[in-house]
């Protein structure tokens, strides 16, 4: 049987943690919990914006769609995982690669665009909150959102298209716990220069272009809140603010550290446990680092949990 038909028809392998036996198991408890978290959490969000109309706000619109993705982009990872962490199947099927690969990479690319679409939305409520709802109206938040989803997709699909045609010669042994781009590029038997050098390229574009506009909208708030005479105003300003410049320090720090430094200077099992982190760790701490720091929000959550308990109480009568 040729070589390169053998990884398409019998998948990959997903080393992991397997070197690690010990520690499989607590990472098992340890990724069940953040994701019931996540699950819980970014529900939460989704179902108390929506119900509470004071929440009807391009903000929330914006957060909302924030941890709709966050839910995606660990229910994209975790079930795969733990069956992995669970049992000594390691392997996943080609089809199965192929689909985490592209929704992976098409998801990552969506956050890092969405920030900056979020710190654009705190900018215009700070800096010009007198034209707010006429500059952030519906119209625009939806073609906002609909433009980060479509050029993300386009990103995923040039680097994963180009990553998947590197000839692999049989190799399946993927060094990860998920089917992510650059272990995926080191079990090419080719030089993959080309396909690193085009990878560095739209990370230039799709992590360091939305950070700068985020740097540069926060340095325009700060002016602002500077300005303001109202203490009251500086501290809902910066509480407004806080949360998604958290989220930002959180998910940035941790991409550019992995994706953004020079050749192997991570270690093999660093670079796992910084995805570990940016994937399963960071989707969990969203929605507390909003609630806590967001008095609307944990009111609408209240109400949302008042309500729930009410209809409870009648089906129980």
């Amino acid at each position: 049987m040729d070589q390169s038909n053998y990884t398409s028809l019998h998948g990959f392998i997903l080393l992991g943690f397997s070197d690690h036996p010990k520690l499989e198991v607590v990472l098992s408890g340890v990724v069940t919990i953040f994701y019931l978290i996540t699950l819980v959490g970014n529900t939460a969000i989704i179902l108390a914006s929506l119900l509470d109309s004071r929440l009807h706000t391009p903000m929330y619109f914006f957060l909302r769609n924030l941890s709709l993705l966050d839910l995606c982009f660990t229910t994209s990872i975790i079930p795969q995982m733990m069956v992995n962490l669970w049992g000594p199947d390691k392997t996943i099927s080609y089809v199965g690669c192929v689909i985490q690969l592209y929704v992976y990479m098409w998801l990552g690319s969506i956050e890092c665009l969405l920030l900056a679409v979020m710190s654009y939305d705190r900018f215009t409520a700070i800096c010009k909150p007198l034209h707010y709802l006429i500059i952030m109206n519906p119209h625009l938040c939806l073609k906002m959102i609909l433009m980060v989803w479509s050029i993300s997709l386009a990103n995923s699909v040039v680097l994963c298209t180009l990553t998947l045609n590197l000839p692999r010669c049989g190799n399946k042994l993927l060094d990860h716990f998920l089917c992510e781009l650059p272990a995926m590029v080191k079990i090419a038997c080719i030089d993959t220069t080309t396909v690193e050098m085009s990878v560095f390229a739209l990370g230039i574009v799709i992590v360091l272009t939305p950070l700068s506009l985020i740097l540069i909208s926060y340095g325009y708030i700060a002016k602002a809140v500077l300005r303001m005479k109202s203490k009251a105003g500086q501290r809902k300003a910066i509480n407004t603010c806080g949360s998604h410049l958290t989220v930002v320090s959180i998910f940035y720090g941790t991409i550019i550290y992995m994706y953004l430094q020079p050749g192997n200077s991570a270690s093999k099992d660093q670079g796992k446990f910084l995805t570990l982190f940016y994937t399963i760790v960071t989707p969990s701490l969203n929605p507390l680092i909003y609630t806590l720091r967001n008095k609307d929000m944990k009111d609408a959550l209240k109400k949302m949990v008042r309500l729930t308990m009410k209809l409870q109480n009648q089906r129980g009568t």
